[in-house]
């Protein structure tokens, strides 16, 4: 689902305008920016994910309520964490953690630091025109 109709659906649960929750909506969904497929939800559709929300946009998020114009000025307080566990089930039907993701990944020499890559040098700049001057 895209993250305005995440948004829009947070709206119709706890109130407010969609754009009140599409910082948040597209947050979890930036991690698309850097896989374009589903794997892109092993990044921050899972538990660390929602926490990481909170850290991020803080433990609520003030709604108003009230008809707009109508001179009420009540708010509600909605977690951030349920509003992001509410994409992720929207999205996977329950909410995974990060070992759900990783379980079934395979182990690569490289993981444990036993197979060294060589840089070279022109990478880090060293050989590059007037670096020595």
């Amino acid at each position: 689902m895209n993250s305005w109709y995440h948004a829009v659906s947070a709206a119709r649960k706890w109130g407010g305008e969609p754009e009140l929750y599409l910082p948040i909506e597209e947050f979890i969904d930036s991690s698309k920016k850097i896989l374009g497929d589903v794997r892109h939800r092993s990044i921050y559709h899972h538990t660390e994910g929602v926490w990481l929300v909170e850290r991020i946009f803080g433990k609520t998020l003030t709604i108003p309520k009230g008809p707009p114009g109508s001179g009420q000025n009540r708010t509600i307080r909605v977690p951030t964490r349920l509003i992001a566990e509410r994409h992720i089930i929207e999205d996977l039907g329950w909410l995974p953690s990060p070992a759900d993701y990783i379980k079934g990944m395979p182990v690569e020499g490289w993981m444990s630091g036993a197979k060294r890559k060589e840089v070279p040098l022109s990478t880090l700049l060293l050989n590059h025109p007037g670096a020595a001057e």
